[in-house]
């Protein structure tokens, strides 16, 4: 394993994110105090509680979540797709270094980012709602693989893309509302039960509710099943991975 060149596409990535870091720093604490003004004032003065959870506090796994996984795909998919644009990604392919330690780099930093900016959201969340994570080890540990698995998807995307429309084509067209539908500000249980069974075929209500489990204790399905959800798109991730390095697609050519 060849540390030194992790390192250096590490810290490379890094410096770019710390270039921008009052932007990075900023974005997150107006969003999130945006969210909570639109959801937690307007419509939370209608509901009451969800759950058993006021409705501020219920909202903030699924707002962490939301900007954890749009930040994690465009972070990554940027990332690896910069050097395609300008032809850099030929000098890395040359240099003694194999597909698995670019993918530590590049996937790694980004991961970093993305958890900078959940861990951002969580603290600007505290300052709004009284918000207690009952199973704090299962919080990071699901935030992490969610940056983890989410910034492999994104580092597929930006080996896929051709330009930088196709780079937010994904994240926008499909994450965005896969999140927004996936019961990030609601329970799936407030559905009827034809909408509940559809709403299921959606991979992302097992993240969501897995995260939401280890701050109240309630969730919507099972925990094995949401361990068991990013484990395997984790796993699908990275056999994609291997196997864009190992054909050469749109890297080579």
């Amino acid at each position: 394993m060849n540390l030194l060149a992790i390192g250096a596409i590490y810290r490379f990535e890094m410096n770019r994110f710390f270039r921008t870091f009052m932007q990075s720093f900023i974005s997150p604490v107006i969003s999130t105090s945006l969210y909570f003004v639109v959801f937690g004032a307007a419509i939370g003065s209608r509901i009451d509680q969800v759950e058993g959870v006021s409705y501020g506090a219920f909202i903030v796994p699924g707002l962490i979540m939301l900007s954890v996984m749009t930040q994690a795909i465009s972070n990554a998919s940027f990332g690896i797709y910069f050097p395609k644009f300008t032809g850099t990604i030929f000098e890395l392919l040359s240099a003694p270094v194999n597909f698995l330690e670019v993918v530590i780099g590049y996937v790694g930093a980004a991961a970093t980012k993305s958890l900078f900016i959940g861990v951002v959201i969580l603290a600007t969340s505290a300052l709004f709602v009284d918000l207690q994570v009952q199973h704090p080890f299962a919080m990071m540990a699901f935030l992490v693989l969610t940056c983890l698995s989410f910034s492999l998807f994104g580092f597929i995307i930006g080996i896929w893309a051709r330009n930088f429309e196709q780079l937010q084509l994904i994240p926008l067209l499909v994450i965005t509302p896969l999140v927004f539908l996936g019961g990030s500000f609601y329970s799936i249980s407030m559905l009827p039960p034809i909408w509940q069974t559809i709403t299921l075929f959606n991979p992302v209500v097992y993240l969501i509710s897995g995260f939401r489990w280890s701050f109240f204790g309630t969730a919507d399905v099972s925990i094995a099943v949401s361990l068991f959800a990013i484990a395997l798109f984790s796993g699908i991730c990275l056999f994609l991975v291997w196997l864009i390095f190992r054909t050469g697609y749109r890297i080579k050519s």
